[in-house]
């Protein structure tokens, strides 16, 4: 089985061929970064129009460095939500157009099961059932996975994202765009502990989150009187640890609650190597293990959509007959069901 995978939900162009014996066969990966880096945000309507120009280009680079044609595929698979109306209707009108000339199978997929299911193309995958950590974009949650297409959410951010927080707090330090990946880089470089920042919701007793206060300390220490510009890389580095304890003790407590030993992260802020230390650190002492997608798969890409797309099929899942074009800009991860039930 041979799908080609389609992600345009944000400011990421991906295309993959994914075959379900030899693994991914090809990948292209385009970033927006340059484009948005001026505003200093994603531009919605100029993110549309760069899927627009891209998509049938890096197409045809995947297929060709594949060695396929659009006739040796069995589906095409797209993103169709969450994510920015326009770009998911990109994505998805190119897909149901190819899938149509073609005479195959197009299949929808949620873009944070994709992120979900990632970690299962690693040589040493994680066996089912177990705890996912998902951080993309503006989601956090914790979710607890039984199959594909079994979730259960435990418990998810009330406000800001870990992600967006990320952001937010490095457009306070004026660190540029995209943000999350450069108050990384300035965080390694300073010192944790100068500055007390809280730990948002760490005492809840529940499995959810909230970053919102935790962005807006940093904001009530840029702009106090003692404020130094020399102080950015330790405050950097403190908000850093914040959320990484946050994040690391609810994860840890899902663990417990759930009575299971594997934790799965996915998502963008998955590649931050603070996170991937402290959540490490904590397993050991729990006996846990966690599992990572590779660095190259926790950013937005084809891969993971064209993987999502043969794991439903594989299970029985069949596509709609009709061919029309649908996204779901708001598409809650607990509104999908099992491929026998779908």
């Amino acid at each position: 089985m041979k799908v080609l995978g389609i992600e345009s939900s944000c400011d990421e162009t991906g295309v993959a061929v994914f075959e379900a014996r030899r693994g991914v066969l090809a990948q292209t990966l385009h970033t927006q970064a340059d484009l948005h880096a001026v505003y200093g945000g994603v531009v919605p309507e100029l993110a549309s129009r760069d899927h627009i120009r891209l998509l049938p280009v890096l197409i045809r680079q995947t297929l060709r460095e594949a060695g396929l044609d659009v006739s040796d595929l069995d589906a095409i698979a797209y993103t169709a939500g969450p994510g920015l109306a326009g770009a998911l209707l990109v994505g998805a009108s190119v897909a149901e157009a190819m899938a149509m000339a073609a005479g195959i199978a197009a299949l929808p997929v949620h873009h944070l099961e994709g992120h979900l299911l990632s970690p299962l193309l690693s040589d040493d995958p994680p066996a089912f059932p177990f705890v996912a950590l998902l951080v993309s974009g503006g989601h956090t949650q914790l979710m607890r996975v039984a199959d594909v297409g079994d979730y259960e959410l435990l418990g998810e951010t009330l406000d800001d994202a870990a992600g967006e927080a990320f952001d937010k707090t490095a457009k306070i330090l004026a660190l540029g765009y995209p943000g999350g990946p450069q108050l990384a880089a300035l965080a390694a470089r300073g010192k944790v502990g100068r500055f007390r920042l809280p730990r948002p919701m760490l005492h809840s007793g529940d499995l959810d989150f909230s970053f919102s206060g935790l962005k807006t300390a940093v904001l009530n220490v840029v702009s106090s009187p003692d404020w130094r510009p020399e102080f950015q890389a330790g405050l950097a580095a403190d908000f850093q640890q914040a959320v990484v304890d946050v994040l690391t003790a609810k994860a840890m407590a899902a663990l417990e609650r759930g009575k299971m030993r594997t934790l799965v992260v996915a998502g963008g802020v998955g590649a931050n190597r603070a996170l991937r230390a402290g959540l490490d650190d904590a397993a050991v002492m729990l006996g846990a293990r966690v599992h990572y997608p590779a660095p190259e798969l926790c950013t937005d890409n084809g891969v993971m959509i064209a993987f999502a797309a043969a794991q439903r099929l594989m299970r029985g899942e069949r596509p709609l007959a009709d061919p029309a074009i649908r996204v779901r800009p708001r598409w809650p991860l607990s509104e999908l069901v099992r491929p026998s039930q779908g």
